[in-house]
């Protein structure tokens, strides 16, 4: 799987979406211009000491991400989509592109897309989620899909062993 995230500005959030890739073997695509440099302290606390295994390429605009990626599949997480995320049929190798922050991703690249466009369902009063919480919940559900391929399936107790 693969996250691009269209020109980000919170450090803090694209740090937490970088630990979530290494976390899950997934490649993070940064489309400039960026709202921060990448070697701000926020993006490394955030990220933590995981940031230094994390797989990301920066792009200098959309259309360079496309000519690099020619073919790429790409879902575009929008709240302004018609069908949820849950409606999507992710394949191993798909990209899911999340907009800035106060934003979102531009309609001139949705309105050519909208197939493609999918959204989180959420109450009327609230704008967005956090950009981290967006990415979590749909990419779970990609990798869900696709039976988390190459994740560990259980975990191990620190100091006790499971009973069963």
């Amino acid at each position: 799987m693969h996250i691009i995230l269209h020109q980000p500005e919170i450090p803090q959030n694209t740090g937490n979406i970088g630990r979530t890739c290494v976390a899950t073997g997934t490649g993070l695509h940064l489309i400039e211009p960026l709202g921060f440099r990448l070697n701000e302290k926020e993006i490394k606390r955030s990220g933590m000491d995981y940031w230094d295994k994390l797989n990301v390429t920066r792009y200098i605009d959309f259309e360079d991400f496309k000519e690099k990626n020619n073919g790429a599949r790409i879902w575009y997480a929008t709240t302004k989509a018609k069908r949820t995320y849950c409606e999507a049929s992710f394949l191993p190798d798909d990209f899911i592109m999340f907009g800035k922050e106060s934003a979102g991703i531009p309609e001139e690249i949705l309105v050519d897309n909208e197939e493609y466009c999918i959204r989180i369902p959420m109450g009327e009063d609230i704008r967005s989620l956090n950009l981290s919480n967006a990415v979590a919940i749909v990419l779970y559900e990609a990798l869900r899909q696709n039976g988390f391929l190459n994740l560990e399936k259980q975990g191990e107790l620190h100091r006790l062993k499971w009973k069963s």
